[in-house]
């Protein structure tokens, strides 16, 4: 049963985890923001989060006034993905670490075996 909680609570918990990511790791992140939104464009619930942008791997003249990257969490997806609240902040964990670490160009393999993913 998918997990029932306020979109102020669903940023509350995005805030708590989000604060919980070690510090050197956020120092390496630029031009980037973080948002919530309910679904994907394709309205699925098969998407939990998505990093939108150009992986640091991949950069060549980026910088000023390039739009910022995206990470994007799909609320709604979180939410129908998880059983309760821990469960949820979890996933929430999980998530945004999955795209932070596409942003620094890693592929899927390597996030899975950092068990994000």
């Amino acid at each position: 049963m998918p997990v029932e909680i306020s979109e102020d609570r669903f940023e509350e918990l995005v805030n708590e985890v989000f604060d919980t990511i070690p510090q050197d790791v956020l120092d390496r992140l630029s031009n980037i923001v973080f948002q919530i939104e309910d679904r994907p464009e394709d309205g699925s619930l098969d998407l939990l989060g998505e990093y939108i942008g150009v992986a640091l791997t991949d950069r060549g003249d980026y910088g000023f006034g390039d739009l910022p990257d995206r990470i994007v969490l799909y609320r709604e997806a979180l939410c129908d993905f998880c059983e309760d609240e821990d469960h949820l902040a979890e996933e929430i964990e999980v998530t945004l670490m999955h795209e932070i670490a596409h942003y620094f160009g890693m592929e899927e393999d390597r996030i899975h075996d950092l068990g994000w993913g």
